[in-house]
């Protein structure tokens, strides 16, 4: 009995020294400025950043490889915090919004079959392309709804994706998973947007979309400086957005949209306030 007791001691003084050991032997030194970080950064791990969670961007701004100014879901405090910890000057990146480039759901877009596989728009756009009639329109099976973090996407009752101003982050999530890069990254103090992302030619759109860009060319004669015509399709020069409210109301397809007057078609999201230049809404 004696023996036994002795013999388990033994190996365990014998264990705890190897664990000892080995623990000093291979342990990782870790900046405590990376801890300090990582403590005042929001935990949402939504890749924002560009950097695998909040973990990862913390070591990468504690070893200077990283911005600290790259932290979109938490704002204006969370960039003070880490400017503070890293002794530099907060100084905020130009905030920028996700948004929908389509208006075309299931009653303005005509659909080239019916769909009844998994619920989930990559999959559906590897079935003969999509849908949808319209090479680049929103297929409205939600897969950028389901990734969204902060509950900012809804798809509504006719299969169109909606994004809310107030919500988005900025996280770029929701555009990393759309199959038919319909959602793009705008600047949050542009409030407005040509809603098409079809590049045919007009008299194709005209055929499948009731809502699409058809390079009619008004807006630009309207405004010249806030918009150019590439590829058939009208698109908002962003350096002069302000002059682009101009031809809302002139464009024929009404594909030219002004968030502040509200949200697309069947969108239960509330009218946006308009953001303040250099404030995350």
């Amino acid at each position: 009995m004696v023996e036994a007791v002795l013999s388990l001691g033994g190996i365990g003084f014998a264990a705890a020294v190897a664990l000892g050991f080995a623990a000093k032997k291979f342990a990782v030194e870790v900046d405590p400025r990376e801890l300090a970080l990582l403590e005042v950064m929001p935990g949402a791990n939504c890749g924002a950043c560009g950097y695998p969670g909040c973990a990862g961007y913390a070591k990468a701004v504690a070893s200077g490889q990283a911005s600290p100014n790259l932290c979109t879901p938490g704002g204006k405090d969370v960039l003070e915090k880490i400017a503070h910890l890293m002794g530099v000057a907060a100084v905020s990146a130009d905030p920028q919004v996700a948004v929908v480039l389509c208006q075309g759901d299931n009653a303005l877009a005509k659909a080239k079959y019916r769909y009844l596989g998994v619920h989930d728009c990559n999959a559906a756009q590897k079935i003969a392309d999509g849908p949808k009639e319209c090479p680049g329109g929103c297929l409205g099976l939600g897969t950028c709804a389901r990734v969204c973090p902060f509950d900012a996407i809804e798809i509504t009752g006719e299969g169109l994706a909606v994004i809310s101003r107030q919500k988005c982050t900025g996280c770029r999530k929701c555009v990393a998973v759309c199959p038919r890069q319909v959602i793009v990254m705008r600047p949050l103090d542009a409030t407005v947007h040509v809603l098409c992302n079809s590049r045919d030619k007009g008299a194709a759109v005209r055929k499948y979309c009731q809502v699409g860009c058809i390079a009619c060319q008004i807006c630009k004669k309207t405004s010249p400086e806030a918009y150019v015509i590439e590829d058939f399709l009208a698109r908002v020069v962003y350096e002069h957005h302000e002059q682009a409210t101009a031809a809302v109301e002139k464009c024929p397809t009404k594909c030219i949209r002004d968030f502040t007057d509200g949200y697309p078609q069947g969108s239960t999201f509330a009218p946006p306030t308009v953001p303040v230049k250099g404030v995350a809404a």
